[in-house]
């Protein structure tokens, strides 16, 4: 066993074949990471963007008169 284990830690070939599929495996990890860091970064912006929606409509009803206000939910209201 000890035998294999040497002859296939002292055959370049092999470290090179070991070490391409490390490298590549640490590669997809990376990418993979990246693809979540741009995921959590685009859902936050899109939550941001809702929330400043969110902000504006709460200032615009807030800056109605009280009758317009009135008026403007009976609209909405199912009647």
């Amino acid at each position: 066993m000890s035998a294999l284990l040497s002859l296939l830690l002292n055959n370049p070939t092999v470290l090179g074949i070991v070490g391409a599929v490390i490298a590549a495996l640490g590669w997809g990890f990376r990418q993979k990471l990246a693809g979540q860091r741009a995921e959590r970064a685009r859902q936050a912006a899109s939550e941001a963007a809702a929330h400043d929606i969110a902000d504006q409509v709460q200032n615009d009803i807030g800056t109605l008169p009280a009758a317009d206000a009135r008026k403007e939910l009976k609209s909405w209201a199912k009647g």
